[in-house]
């Protein structure tokens, strides 16, 4: 099959689908915003879009946005008509409106949408958090209209993926039928325990192994959405309760998600609300590293902590459960999808800083009588979110299934 991927920071969440499309010998082919000629062994072919129009409606600009955006797209997928490429399928993610004119240029092909998040003014992200409130006016006209890009690619979509439950209801009732629920899964037998091994932080000049009381925190980036804030309030504490123990922050201090901090990143903003309480050379913040540093980290953490808004559930979540890891998390709707409390990890009220002080030393406190949940954390995610055997049969699935008509999706629906 020739199969053509449209995602701007590709690979995203194709990371692992493609080469395993490419190792059952199909011909893919990739559309993004990265400027590189191949990614993944795919060849990559980087399209651009024109300016925003100055001066216009602030509640249009998170229409004009995708619209711009997927008329490049659609520029580029013409061109590439015209010169007799003809995909098959066309794995598409959504949420930047790549995939709004996709129908109008390929009218046969399989369109497979990536449906990761449908915007509410209230219940999940939006005034969760009453530290940063949306006092914005109109702030639920604003998100109806946000979503209307998703709405017009929910219609002209064959079929679409959302990776767990939560993020599946989020999707207005009449099309969550069109959506399948699939992860884009984890590499367990990469991300596994391992009781040898050891890191050393060349900055720091520490080395750490299994068997010390490290405490872990991952994000792509360090920002409320994912429960930065209330776990640097609760670092000084849970360094006092435990003298011996050391934390190791991943993360960048840029954004991904929510408000930029002014002034200071959200990093060097919530690290001086405590710094006078800290001592810093048991903090360790690392910055993005390697996906094998990160692994080796998980592998040696005595207790790794994962907070989170009701939003997208982070992949590093089920890679800490993958490894076997002692999971402080968050009751939040996505985590709860994945762990029961006591089970495969102990949940903690999001803005109790109490909770997460107690329950993290806890576990340092009597590792051992919690081996047994690590090991029920790693067992659900090799069961229910193994990419080779579970997560990779259900997206093959998808492309192998047969090409429902257009009329039929639209009596479906």
């Amino acid at each position: 099959m020739h199969i053509l991927f449209i995602h701007q920071n590709f690979s995203g969440q194709y990371r692992q689908l493609v080469p395993a499309l490419q190792k059952q010998g199909h011909h893919l082919l990739a559309l993004s915003q990265r400027k590189e000629k191949h990614i993944l062994g795919v060849r990559n072919i980087c399209y651009s879009q024109r300016s925003n129009t100055p001066n216009l409606h602030p509640w249009l600009l998170n229409v004009e946005s995708p619209m711009v955006r997927a008329e490049g797209v659609a520029h580029y997928c013409e061109r590439l008509k015209q010169k007799g490429y003809i995909p098959d399928v066309i794995y598409v993610h959504t949420g930047w409106g790549e995939s709004l004119f996709l129908r109008d240029v390929w009218s046969q092909a399989r369109i497979i949408g990536f449906f990761e998040y449908y915007y509410h003014a209230q219940g999940v992200d939006s005034n969760f958090d009453p530290e940063f409130p949306m006092v914005e006016k109109n702030l639920a006209f604003k998100l109806r209209m946000r979503n209307t890009h998703l709405l017009s690619s929910l219609e002209s979509c064959d079929m679409g993926i959302s990776p767990t439950q939560f993020q599946h209801a989020l999707f207005p009732k009449v099309f969550r039928n069109k959506i399948h629920t699939i992860h884009d899964g984890i590499q367990t037998q990469i991300a596994c325990p391992n009781p040898d091994a050891w890191i050393h932080l060349n900055r720091a000049d520490c080395t750490f192994k299994v068997s010390d009381p490290l405490i872990t925190f991952a994000n792509r980036n360090l920002e409320p959405m994912r429960g930065y804030h209330r776990f640097m309030r609760a670092l000084p504490e849970i360094l006092r309760r435990n003298p011996r123990a050391h934390v190791v922050i991943i993360g960048h201090d840029s954004c991904s998600y929510g408000n930029k901090s002014k002034g200071l990143s959200w990093k060097e903003k919530y690290l001086q609300e405590v710094r006078s309480e800290l001592d810093l050379s048991r903090v360790h913040f690392v910055g993005k590293v390697a996906y094998e540093v990160f692994i080796k980290l998980l592998q040696v953490s005595a207790v790794h902590i994962y907070l989170t808004y009701p939003f997208v559930l982070s992949w590093s979540l089920l890679e800490a459960m993958s490894v076997g890891c002692k999971i402080v998390a968050s009751r939040t709707a996505p985590v709860q999808e994945v762990i029961e409390d006591k089970k495969q990890g102990l949940l903690v009220d999001f803005f109790s800083k109490s909770e997460l002080v107690d329950a993290v030393s806890h576990i340092l406190a009597q590792p051992s009588a919690f081996t047994a949940m690590g090991q029920a954390a790693r067992q659900r995610v090799v069961q229910q979110y193994d990419f080779e055997k579970v997560c990779l049969p259900q997206q093959l699935g998808l492309i192998q299934q047969e090409k429902p008509a257009v009329s039929s999706a639209i009596i479906s629906v």
